[in-house]
């Protein structure tokens, strides 16, 4: 009964006509970010949340959770029409999505990725009505010490999980701890790491960073790769992107595998859809009967992964709204904003507000509505809006990176940090770091330092006290571990 009374109090949020009026201009922008080779979803999410600062905290999550949702769709069109993931989910989608628009069945490939889009949403919010309250419950019984244990596993975790080189993954957390410890320490009120400057003890503000790695960072490394491919030419009417009734039957497995498995790698910290994406992927390949026909248009390798992206992307929200653990790179930004409106998200959100949490939820069966609708009879629109030239694009997203950036303080402080970490962040892209490693220690970093600070504080037994407790003890071990396979991997190799 309370869950059916607490989804009634989501729809009465999320259809009011201003949290309404938000979940479909999320959906629309998130869409045209995600279709703009270069800006995916953690960039779109960085640049537009400064937008949001003077709304209530729910029209404003609502938003960015529409606009995620838009943007794991929108980087299919580029990945189909020139050969260009918007973002980072869309890269498997090129193998097969590029094909099918050179032999003609452009329409075929986003038809199939927007039904399969609406299919894994909606049941990733299925789920994840179903999984997090249970979930919290289980997290309320979490102290200090199961605190610190989590968040160092979501730490392991994302930087095994980031890149092929767990190494400067490892490096890219390590910076971003390193920056999260700049200002007053959280127990004795020291300044640290200041040096000197009056501006330095609020600490590094996750925006600016976030904005300069993911907004400035990613249009200095797209202006490179600008002009390489060249988008298919052609009309694409309504009838051109519904699938025929020969691609439903041979998708419509791979849209089950692609959904399940996108939500269950969603919901491990640091995955994120990226990664669904690229299993989906092989397990449609070992699983077709003509594996010989993926890379050269098989629409299997379209609705597999684009179905896990979209699972994924809600599946995130699950160790975020019930742990205060980012699931990727994009909700590790929501987490920033949240505690920036005043919300801690864990598992107390549920208790203390089931207003906020609910209307989320319910917005996201909305979001998925409108997505279908959008990426079908708009699809049009949106290709000609992936035909406009980089060098035009390129500005306008700098002056959304300064102006977002200006927006957090009104600050020009805050522009200079903007600045220098979108040089870093193209720089680490070209180098293969991760910057979403980074921003997620910088996310979790005091949150991490405080959990073990109280430990060590009521703990007699100094570390011993992370081992002896059952819950924080299998997550230690369990962090330890994702430390310890790609040492084990390594050696193996060699």
């Amino acid at each position: 009964m309370d869950f059916l009374s607490n989804l009634q109090l989501g729809f009465s949020v999320a259809f009011t006509p201003f949290n309404l009026m938000m979940a479909v201009a999320g959906v629309t922008v998130g869409i045209l970010i995600g279709a703009l080779p270069g800006v995916g979803p953690p960039s779109g999410v960085a640049m537009l949340l400064p937008l949001t600062f003077g709304m209530d905290p729910t029209s404003g999550i609502i938003m960015l959770a529409a606009l995620y949702a838009g943007t794991m769709y929108g980087g299919t069109i580029t990945a189909v029409l020139i050969n260009t993931p918007g973002e980072s989910a869309s890269v498997v989608t090129c193998l097969d999505g590029y094909q099918m628009a050179l032999q003609g069945r452009a329409g075929a490939a986003l038809g199939i990725a927007a039904i399969g889009s609406f299919i894994a949403g909606t049941v990733g919010v299925v789920l994840l009505m179903l999984v997090s309250p249970a979930l919290a419950k289980w997290a309320l019984s979490f102290g200090p010490p199961e605190t610190f244990a989590l968040m160092l596993l979501g730490l392991t975790t994302c930087t095994l999980l980031a890149g092929d080189d767990p190494l400067k993954g490892y490096i890219s957390m390590v910076a971003g701890l390193m920056l999260a410890m700049v200002g007053f320490d959280i127990i004795s009120g020291d300044a640290r790491y200041g040096f000197g400057i009056i501006e330095m003890m609020d600490g590094i503000d996750f925006l600016p960073v976030a904005i300069g790695l993911f907004g400035l960072g990613e249009v200095l490394h797209g202006a490179e790769q600008a002009g390489k491919a060249q988008p298919v030419q052609g009309r694409l009417r309504l009838r051109d992107v519904l699938p025929s009734w020969a691609d439903w039957v041979r998708s419509r497995w791979a849209i089950v595998r692609g959904t399940v498995m996108g939500f269950s790698i969603g919901v491990l910290p640091g995955a994120g859809p990226t990664v669904a994406s690229f299993l989906a992927y092989t397990v449609e390949k070992r699983v077709s009967k003509t594996p010989e026909q993926f890379g050269k248009g098989a629409i299997e390798g379209v609705a597999g992964p684009e179905s896990a992206n979209n699972a994924a992307a809600t599946g995130a929200m699950v160790p975020m709204l019930t742990l205060g653990i980012p699931g990727s790179a994009t909700t590790a930004i929501m987490l920033g904003g949240l505690m920036m409106w005043g919300l801690r998200p864990g598992p107390m959100l549920f208790e203390k507000n089931p207003q906020f949490v609910w209307g989320l939820i319910a917005s996201q069966y909305i979001a998925n509505i409108m997505l279908l609708i959008l990426s079908t009879l708009f699809i049009p629109l949106f290709v000609r809006a992936v035909r406009i030239p980089y060098s035009i694009l390129m500005p306008l997203i700098v002056v959304f990176c300064i102006t977002g950036a200006y927006s957090l303080k009104n600050n020009v402080w805050d522009v200079g940090q903007m600045l220098v970490f979108g040089v870093i962040g193209y720089f680490m892209k070209k180098l293969g770091y991760s910057p979403a490693a980074l921003v997620l220690a910088l996310v979790l970093g005091p949150l991490a330092e405080r959990a073990l600070r109280q430990s060590l504080i009521i703990s007699d037994a100094g570390i011993g006290i992370f081992f002896v407790r059952p819950i924080s003890g299998v997550l230690t071990v369990l962090a330890l571990l994702a430390v310890a396979v790609p040492v084990v991997r390594a050696f193996l190799k060699k």
